[in-house]
């Protein structure tokens, strides 16, 4: 064929009348694109109007504060996947934020009493992991609802954490060399941000990619018929909350690097942000469906608001009504889509 037959064809495709399903099909497409950008967009919108915005134009777009800002958030999305795992089949993990800080202030005593900067960390993360396998097994074995465990679980890692510290913040003998880390950049990024970088790839190859993440995503969409095909669906539900526990202790130790300590009050301001950003993402990226791409922008989306709005002189107290609005917003959103996605009703 020559390349003036080449011209011809592609000619009669752009200039062929569509069909009435093809036009729907397109208009379908368009809207899911917006549906599952918007809220990237409208994060990108916030951006701008704080950096346009007199009352914060001279402090938000600096590099300092985009620096702070970027860094911040590297502890949150960690803990933000660790609670999406077991959102993604339908189990909330309210112990995120008490295994965090019970985590941070293990690794920081460690450290503060000469274990090592590699040995300490791996002790937070078998303290992570262990918690999270006693959800497991109370939520598996013995039928209590996941809620009422995980709540109970945070309750009392949070008694430990005041009993340990005294309520007194853990910040003598931290390893240069975790500091330097916490604190520092790379090539003008917070390094910290790679490390959520490579959590989020981590966790966005496991549930894409891995029959771990398909049978987690089958048991959220209908449990019953996960069990009928054959899924062992307590051991995965299980499974869940053990890498809920890895992630939110990976987060605290992260924490320990940034804060070159460990403060007993952490776990309590994790919680929040890390369950509204991970019900926010099924809002973003894969509209209907909890995904790793949509808990990342609503990270940020989140810090960028309440950065803005502490640049702009507003009460700390606003951040609390952010996060709880957005947590609402996300749970209806989820629940929507959801419905929508899967053609069922109330």
């Amino acid at each position: 064929m020559s390349s003036h037959d080449n011209v011809v064809v592609d000619q009669s495709v752009d200039f062929t009348p569509r069909s009435p399903g093809n036009q729907r099909r397109g208009r379908r497409s368009v809207g899911y694109f917006f549906e599952a950008y918007a809220l990237l967009f409208l994060l990108i919108a916030v951006a701008v109007f704080f950096s346009l915005w007199p009352t914060t134009s001279d402090t938000f777009p600096t590099l300092a504060n985009l620096q702070i800002l970027l860094g911040n958030q590297a502890v949150i999305g960690i803990v933000a996947l660790g609670a999406l795992i077991p959102l993604i089949a339908n189990e909330w993990d309210l112990s995120i934020g008490a295994i965090a800080g019970v985590s941070s202030i293990v690794t920081a005593l460690a450290m503060s009493n000469g274990i090592g900067a590699i040995a300490s960390p791996a002790i937070g993360l078998a303290l992570g992991a262990t918690f999270g396998l006693v959800n497991a097994v109370i939520v598996t074995k013995f039928g209590v609802n996941g809620v009422i465990t995980t709540l109970g679980t945070a309750t009392l890692l949070d008694g430990v954490t005041n009993q340990v510290t005294g309520g007194l913040a853990i910040t003598t003998d931290i390893p240069d060399v975790v500091v330097n880390f916490g604190l520092g950049n790379w090539f003008g990024i917070p390094s910290v941000i790679f490390a959520l970088v490579a959590a989020a790839v981590a966790v966005a190859y496991v549930l894409g990619y891995t029959p771990f993440g398909r049978y987690l995503y089958a048991i959220g969409s209908n449990v019953e018929a996960a069990k009928l095909v054959g899924i062992r669906v307590r051991l995965i539900i299980a499974s869940a909350f053990v890498c809920s526990g890895l992630l939110a202790a990976a987060g605290g130790i992260l924490s320990v690097a940034r804060q070159a300590g460990a403060d007993p009050r952490i776990g309590v301001g994790l919680t929040l942000p890390a369950l509204a950003a991970a019900f926010l993402s099924a809002a973003a990226i894969k509209p209907g469906r909890y995904n790793v791409g949509g808990v990342i922008v609503a990270i940020f989306f989140l810090a960028v608001i309440n950065n803005g709005l502490a640049l702009a002189g507003v009460p700390a107290y606003v951040s609390s009504y952010v996060n709880g609005a957005a947590l609402i917003v996300g749970v209806g959103l989820a629940a929507y889509l959801g419905r929508r996605r899967t053609g069922r009703t109330l």
